[in-house]
């Protein structure tokens, strides 16, 4: 194992950008978190309940706000964004793992396809007809990528990822183990009580630098294509139903499910376990709360959430309503039943 490569603080700060405050000459070799860190790590703090923390980390130097740059004397960076710098940092001593170019043996290329010399391709990987790589694709172990299937340059793709006919990823995707991209939407129609399989005839387009979760489904669409724009992140166990359009670098929590037809727009942040119907808009800049169900269109930027889901202070109002149900349900009880004693005489 290479023997990790070690950083002064002044070097990364001439790399990244902000303040050394403390001994410029300190090295670092790698990243920790603050309860873990040890001398020779550097760690960061982005949330103020942390704080409590970073009094007792024994980390050779930290990442700090400008707000919280005076709450250590340890050698520290200080940026506007501590965790976007320490995502820079971590990345700096911890580099994808380079691969080898080459073809495994055991790998079944069918004709019509050429294998750039700077690809990877892994044991057990079935690549079908007509399907074009660009320069430095790795496609990991196990994966299956259908007929005129298209990846882009650098493009990852790590153990038993499925690509069905046709589909495109663009350059530099990254797409984690049993993810299935361009299955059959789920479109049917009735027939006297029964179910008419509709065709998908359409495909999967996945633009630049997309990165796509562990066991995520992105299905093809039924006559347009299903659309994933640039710079968008999925995580795991998220299901894109068919036609759906996802606007550039918009991030989507786990366990989110989105039904056909639907489009959301750039730069949205959707949260974990989120429901979106089908055949709805959802404009530009929307977060949506965790486990919210949205059950119309969001025309305007802002923040929603809830069951349905609905702008962010009217669901906290409503919540707030509900925390007093029980004493409001006991004030109205004792009312009736001083309104149905009966009249003392006079």
């Amino acid at each position: 194992m290479a023997k990790a490569e070690k950083y002064r603080l002044a070097q990364i700060v001439e790399r990244f950008g902000g303040e050394v405050l403390g001994n410029s000459r300190t090295q670092i070799s790698q990243v920790a978190t603050l309860e873990s860190a040890a001398a020779g790590h550097i760690s960061f703090l982005a949330q103020a309940k942390y704080r409590k923390l970073l009094a007792g980390t024994r980390a050779g130097a930290v990442i700090l706000s400008k707000a919280d740059a005076g709450l250590s004397a340890l050698p520290r960076i200080v940026c506007d964004d501590p965790y976007l710098y320490f995502a820079k940092v971590s990345a700096l001593f911890n580099p994808p793992q380079a691969l080898k170019p080459g073809v495994h043996r055991t790998a079944v290329i069918e004709r019509g396809t050429r294998i750039p010399a700077s690809a990877s391709i892994g044991a057990g990987a079935y690549i079908g007809r007509q399907v074009k790589l660009g320069k430095g694709v790795v496609i990991g172990p196990g994966c299956h990528i259908g007929d005129a299937v298209v990846l882009g340059a650098a493009s990852h793709l790590h153990a038993h990822v499925i690509i069905y006919p046709g589909c495109r990823l663009g350059e530099r995707a990254l797409v984690h183990s049993g993810a299935v991209i361009g299955a059959d939407g789920f479109g049917f129609a009735q027939e006297h009580g029964s179910w008419r399989k509709v065709p998908q005839l359409g495909k999967v387009l996945i633009g630049d630098d997309v990165e796509i979760g562990a066991n995520t489904c992105i299905d093809r669409g039924a006559l347009d294509d299903t659309v994933i724009e640039d710079g968008v992140k999925l995580d795991n166990l998220i299901q894109i139903g068919h036609n759906v359009r996802i606007g550039a670098h918009t991030a989507i929590a786990g366990c989110t499910g989105i039904a056909g037809s639907t489009r959301i727009g750039k730069r949205c942040m959707i949260g974990g376990g989120v429901g979106i119907l089908g055949h709805l808009d959802i404009a530009d800049r929307v977060t949506i709360h965790a486990t919210a169900l949205v059950t119309k269109s969001i025309r305007q930027a802002g923040t929603y959430g809830g069951y349905p889901a609905e702008d962010s202070r009217s669901w906290a109002r409503r919540v707030a309503v509900l925390h007093h149900v029980d004493s409001l349900r006991e004030r109205l009880r004792k009312i009736e039943q001083q309104r149905s004693l009966p009249e003392e005489k006079a």
